[in-house]
């Protein structure tokens, strides 16, 4: 079997673009992946322009090669746009292999731990009262879901304000009265976007009582471990980071200076299957488990399903459900015939042959693209701040 074609396609699909890739065999056998690099699909579409030249004619069964060829083939190696299509690419070669040996792709894991896969939802963020986002997260409990993550107070002012010192003090009191009316069996967490300082966080986790929070998400940036680190000594809610990480290499500091309690890997960001399971099996070995980022599409939870079975270190997966909408933003059956479905709050895992998720292509080519730039938030000083 031989790779005959690579052909992305950056479509956009619900309310955000998606960069769908194919690969094709001399077999008739093909792969779907999908980038996560939301935002930058373009960089990512030329990444793998690149990548093609010299990958048509290679066997797709040479995975772990593969991999290695891609990272190491260059001077310039990794960073989150080469990755990003590294994980598409790597996603698609799995779910070739799957199909042609008539498997699922977990069993190309290792097999399944588990029959489901735990999900958790999200609220939004938090109303101005509060009593809209509690009500919210009593209809997600109500319909199976034991696990809720916030958004915090303020989170998207019409003007493209934010005022970190303005949302903590709302949040945190909003936070103390959930976990009063939701109970102790519930677990709740909040993610701030990496909009905060160390200060900023550190001030927002010291106005609640401890147990409060079962995770913080992501509240500093990640460039730099020893932030992290500093924050760690000035409060104990468990931290889930990750997100953005493109590379086993981004996780080291944080698994082995325990840094963190829940890894918030995608996907289809830090290098596809081959990488995921080395960041899972490291992670095992720290007792770090991993809380998988899911913010994309159809074929980024099919795959990330597969993963989730086939890791015993695994929490729960996010998913795009909240109070009013189980598929929020999900496309429609005509561009996806077979996809992941919700069972109630968690997924059954499949035993389809390889990602088990079918595409239909001429609805994908039909599709355009559309530039889409996230909000460039500011301080109320004129000054820029994180998104």
């Amino acid at each position: 079997m031989k790779i005959t074609a690579i052909k992305p396609y950056p479509v956009w699909v619900g309310h955000r673009n998606q960069l769908i890739v194919k690969v094709e065999t001399d077999q008739g056998v093909f792969g779907w992946g999908e980038s996560g690099l939301s935002g930058r699909e373009k960089a990512v579409v030329g990444a793998i322009e690149h990548f093609a030249q010299f990958l048509v004619g290679r066997n797709p069964f040479e995975i772990g090669r593969i991999w290695q060829e891609l990272y190491r083939s260059q001077y310039f190696e990794g960073g989150r746009v080469l990755l990003a299509a590294q994980s598409a690419l790597d996603i698609a070669l799995h779910d070739i292999k799957g199909k042609a040996l008539g498997v699922p792709v977990y069993e190309l894991l290792g097999g399944k731990h588990r029959e489901f896969i735990p999900t958790f939802a999200s609220t939004g963020s938090i109303s101005e009262d509060g009593a809209e986002t509690l009500e919210s997260a009593q209809k997600l409990i109500a319909r199976g879901w034991n696990c809720i993550r916030f958004f915090p107070a303020a989170w998207n002012d019409a003007t493209g304000i934010f005022e970190p010192r303005e949302s903590i003090g709302r949040t945190a009191k909003f936070l103390v009265k959930a976990r009063e009316a939701l109970g102790d069996d519930v677990v709740l967490g909040i993610d701030y976007h990496h909009r905060l300082s160390v200060a900023e966080t550190a001030s927002f986790c010291q106005k609640m009582p401890s147990g409060t929070l079962d995770f913080l998400e992501e509240p500093i940036r990640d460039e730099t471990p020893e932030a992290y680190e500093s924050l760690r000594t000035m409060t104990d809610v468990p931290f889930a980071i990750g997100e953005e990480f493109a590379s086993k290499w981004q996780f080291l500091p944080f698994i082995e200076r325990g840094i963190h309690q829940y890894n918030r890997l995608d996907l289809c960001n830090v290098g596809g299957f081959t990488e995921a399971m080395k960041v899972a099996g490291w992670s095992e070995a720290h007792y770090v488990d991993l809380m998988p980022h899911n913010p994309l599409g159809p074929i980024c939870t099919a795959a990330t399903i597969h993963l989730s079975a086939a890791t015993p270190n695994f929490f729960a997966l996010e998913v795009r459900a909240n109070a009013t909408d189980l598929y929020a933003g999900t496309p429609t059956a005509d561009l996806f015939p077979v996809m992941p479905k919700l069972d109630g709050a968690v997924y059954r895992v499949p035993d389809a042959p390889g990602l088990g998720i079918e595409v239909d292509e001429a609805q994908l080519s039909a599709d355009g693209f559309k530039f889409w730039e996230a909000p460039h938030l500011r301080r109320r000083d004129g000054s820029v701040t994180n998104w």
